[in-house]
């Protein structure tokens, strides 16, 4: 199949998961993760401030689990110990990775953003074609939000360099088969970040957007 242009129609970036558990050791956070979070934190903040340089609509995703534990599911069944529980510090949102006014914020209790939340109402409302996932875990959240989205026919492109997964096995195999739904799916922060920047409205010497 040929590979689709990098937008198709209203883009919208999609902030998956980057709370504050994201930076800590497994045995902390309840999950366990590759290395480099502090430098795909730091990469996530440059693509959002792209995003809204754009005018770009911005989603933050969050997950929370009750401290009943009653929304956990099969959650716990594998490799995952409690994790994300309300009220706990590594369950917030990162600092400098939370909605702005305008944007978007959406709790959800289930791995993929389309269980249980109004997430596809929200991008249908937005009329949006293409989601840019960026955040975590690459083989969980982003994936099944990635596979879960194809199946609901929008364009998806994960940003390879600003997800990161259970394990580097898993993450590079999942955006393998992210890859196998949508050629071109796989995609750089510099890629996207001039991607953006070419959408960014022109501002007048009068002030005026053009």
């Amino acid at each position: 199949m040929p590979e689709q242009p990098l937008f198709v129609g209203q883009v919208a970036l999609i902030v998956v998961d980057i709370q504050g558990g994201s930076a800590l050791p497994g045995k902390e956070s309840g999950i366990p993760h590759m290395d480099g979070a502090a430098e795909r934190i730091a990469r996530a903040e440059q693509l959002l401030s792209a995003a809204r340089a754009a005018q770009i609509p911005v989603i933050f995703f969050q997950e929370v689990h009750r401290r009943s534990g009653v929304d956990f599911g099969r959650e716990l069944d594998g490799a995952e110990d409690v994790h994300c529980v309300e009220g706990e510090p590594a369950t917030e949102l990162w600092p400098t990775l939370r909605p702005a006014e305008g944007e978007y914020h959406l709790v959800k209790r289930r791995y993929s953003g389309f269980i249980g939340t109004e997430f596809e109402l929200l991008l249908r409302g937005l009329n949006v074609s293409t989601l840019v996932l960026i955040g975590g875990l690459t083989d969980v959240c982003v994936h099944y939000t990635f596979a879960d989205a194809h199946q609901r026919d929008f364009y998806v492109r994960v940003v390879e360099d600003c997800v990161g997964g259970s394990s580097e096995a898993r993450h590079f195999a999942s955006l393998d088969a992210m890859e196998y739904l949508q050629a071109g799916a796989r995609r750089s922060t510099q890629e996207i970040l001039d991607a953006f920047a070419s959408l960014t409205p022109v501002t007048s010497v009068t002030g005026a957007v053009q």
